[in-house]
Formats: C-alpha cells, sequence, structure tokens
C-alpha cells in the first residue's frame, strides 16, 4: 500500500515525533471523518507499506529521522510559495524553506522531491506579475533540487471560504489562468523542471502545463523499481489522477494557519482536537472512546506480481 502523510495535516512538521513512534510500534490508528465511532488499524510493517508520500510545508524535523522509515521508500511533496505571513501565518522565511528543500533533496534525491506551487489565488497584494516574480525566483533557487513542479488554483471549498475570510481574491477566469500557466511552464522548463496541474477542471495543456498526479503512478513505479497496478483513488475528487493510499492524517490538527487551508474548520477547533495529541497514542490527537470499533484496514499491495 501507499501512505498518505499526510493531506489533512502536516505531519512532518508538527507530528514527526508522533509518526516515527507509530514506524517503531508498527501500526497506527485512523478515525474515519464521515463515522467518528468507526477507527481503522493501518499495518505499518515494511511488507504493507510499500512507499509513503509527505505533504508538507516545512519537513526540517524530520530530516535526521529519515533512517527510522525501516528502508521503505519515500517522496515529498513540499509546499513552498510566494504567500507572506498574511496568508502562510505559521511558516519561516522562505529562503530558509529553500534551504531545507535543498537539504532534504541532498538525502532523498531530486527525483523524490516535488515542489508545489499552489493554490494560487489573485489580488491587489498578490497580482499575477507578483507570483510569476516569486515563481521564478523559487524556481531558480530550487534548479537541481527538483525536477518537477505541481501548480493549481485556489478551489473554494466551506471551510477554505471561512479561513479567507477578510482576504480579497478575484474570479480566477480559464483565460487567466492559461495565462499565468503558460508563463510558469515556460519559467519550468528553463529550470528543467516538468510541470502539471493538480486536480484542475480547465484543461491546461494548451498553455504547456499537464494533468498531474501527486500520487503519481511514474513516479511511485520509478522508485520502486518494478510494474505498478494502477488504481485510482476513489476517495478523491474526479478532476484527481492519483493513485489509491491510505491517509493516515486527521482534521483540525494543522497549526500552520493558512488562510487558504481546507482541512481546518476553525482556530477553535484546532485547538480543541491539538490539545489531545499524544506521541504515543495510536491516534493522532485523540484517544480510542468506548463505543468505538476497530477494524484492521485491508490494503492491497501495488507491486504487480
Amino acid at each position: 500500500m501507499i501512505l498518505s502523510v499526510s493531506r489533512r495535516t502536516d505531519i512532518p512538521r508538527f507530528y514527526s515525533d508522533w509518526f516515527f513512534e507509530r514506524i517503531k510500534e508498527g501500526f497506527l490508528y485512523v478515525r474515519n471523518p464521515m463515522n467518528s465511532r468507526q477507527i481503522s488499524r493501518i499495518d505499518l510493517s515494511p511488507e504493507q507499506v510499500e512507499l509513503i508520500v509527505f505533504w508538507t510545508k516545512n519537513p526540517s524535523p524530520m530530516l535526521v529521522r529519515l533512517p527510522e522509515l525501516n528502508a521503505i521508500p519515500c517522496y515529498l511533496q513540499f509546499t513552498l510559495t510566494g504567500y507572506g505571513r498574511d496568508v502562510e501565518p505559521g511558516l519561516p522565511d522562505k529562503k530558509e524553506l529553500i534551504r531545507v528543500f535543498k537539504e532534504f533533496s541532498k538525502v532523498l534525491g531530486p527525483d523524490r522531491m516535488v515542489w508545489r506551487y499552489d493554490p494560487i489565488f489573485i489580488n491587489d497584494r498578490y497580482e499575477e506579475s507578483y507570483h510569476l516574480r516569486a515563481f521564478e525566483q523559487i524556481a531558480r533557487e530550487l534548479k537541481g533540487h527538483t525536477n518537477k513542479v505541481v501548480i493549481s488554483f485556489l478551489d473554494w471549498y466551506g471551510k477554505t471560504a471561512r479561513n479567507m475570510k477578510g482576504i480579497k481574491a478575484e474570479e480566477m477566469t480559464e483565460e487567466r489562468m492559461l495565462r499565468i500557466s503558460r508563463a510558469m511552464a515556460e519559467i519550468a522548463g528553463s529550470c528543467h523542471m516538468r510541470i502539471e496541474a493538480c486536480a484542475e477542471t480547465a484543461d491546461l495543456s494548451q498553455a504547456g502545463v499537464s494533468r498531474g498526479s501527486c500520487i503519481d503512478p511514474v513516479m511511485v513505479e520509478k522508485i520502486l523499481g518494478v510494474p505498478i497496478k494502477e488504481k485510482k483513488d476513489r476517495n478523491q475528487r474526479a478532476e484527481c489522477g492519483c493513485l489509491e493510499s491510505v491517509e493516515v492524517g486527521a482534521y483540525d490538527t494543522c497549526l500552520m494557519g493558512c488562510k487558504y487551508c481546507y482541512a481546518n474548520d476553525s482556530q477553535l477547533s484546532v485547538e480543541r482536537k491539538t490539545a489531545l495529541y499524544d506521541v504515543y497514542s495510536p491516534l493522532l490527537c485523540g484517544r480510542v472512546e468506548e463505543g468505538d470499533k476497530i477494524t484492521e484496514r485491508k490494503a492491497a499491495l501495488i507491486r504487480q506480481k
């Protein structure tokens, strides 16, 4: 199985100790967000976990602990944008994040580092020209440290709309998306990076941006070195081309505070949930309670026999 760590929260930044404790113990629990009494037990043995995909904006706490993965291969989805602290209040200076990106690239290799410049939205401060300057500056810095960049445009989920309150965002027309994508594709190409779009309904191929997959069958097959079974993740949006994976995170647990967040309901909900954090608990920011039903999560191996 492929482990997704995690679309719901930044485990590398805030919960590395918990995750590596779970690797040592050999299992973890995940509460079903649609049925709070249902808990899945996930086997973390190397025989079951074939690959780990980390999603993060700042993985620095886990750099020295990568050897603890017990030889399970991994790659990083590293989000690095041009926004300031008015939009991404929990992040350090971008120069520091670029340094961290390069450090991980030295350890994992450029082919296991995916740079994400997303989500993109436009307003009086973050104009098209601003994004293109920021994108080019970061791309020049990351040249040789990654082979792939992923872009996407802001989707207005309910939680995103609440978290974006007070921050204006202009209408993102298809014409505007194509214009931005075309310019970013030229920059990416000049830095020897292929550029892909994440779960976009608009066809950006005419701008030189292919439809991509975050959990990418091409990358997965190359990393594992064997043919794989390509099975689309039915739990993701229709536009998503990701391979099936097992998500291990929990909503309302990310402390980054990004205004475009789709995973946190409110600051209060985050405070309540993170107050339950226990590095030794099988659940991330939670406890097993009376009435919970724990079942073994069955996940097929992706390697072809």
